[in-house]
């Protein structure tokens, strides 16, 4: 049985968000994921070494900024190729990431400009398993995931 790379938060159980709010995924198919032992929970910023709470962080063209303008960057550049890393080693069919997240977003980002706008995009850790072949959902996309991994599987 192939395993699954997941956000963190949507593993839920343990609070790493940024606000420490829980935003555990409780679909179906990702509680079964889950009661089977697929999921791998990782959480981008914690492993780019990042605290809980945090201040909210979005990126800004190639950066990744906080609301009080704190260059963060180079902790999400880490927890990106950490999450690669371990995706890698444990040859992951594919990942499901917190959509919006500036590291886990897979279609869209905040904009940057704090305000709750959201645009297309991905975040970084998105970015790097996505240019080393891995397929990327979301938790909006469950049934997609759920899919892919039925014919990959065979």
């Amino acid at each position: 049985m192939k395993k699954i790379l997941v956000s963190e938060c949507l593993y839920g159980g343990r609070a790493v968000r940024y606000d420490g709010a829980e935003k555990a995924c409780d679909h179906p198919v990702f509680r079964k994921w889950k009661k089977q032992g697929r999921l791998i929970p990782v959480c981008p910023e914690i492993l780019g070494g990042l605290p809980v709470p945090r201040e909210e962080a979005q990126l800004q063209g190639d950066q990744v900024i906080t609301r009080s303008g704190n260059d963060v960057t180079e902790n999400y550049v880490r927890g990106a190729e950490e999450a690669l890393r371990i995706a890698t080693e444990k040859d992951v069919i594919c990942c499901v990431m917190k959509e919006g997240s500036p590291s886990c977003g897979s279609s869209e980002i905040h904009d940057g400009s704090f305000t709750g706008t959201k645009i297309p995009g991905e975040g970084l850790a998105t970015g790097y398993l996505r240019a080393c072949g891995f397929e990327v959902f979301s938790e909006e996309e469950i049934e997609d995931a759920a899919a892919f991994v039925a014919a990959n599987e065979r």
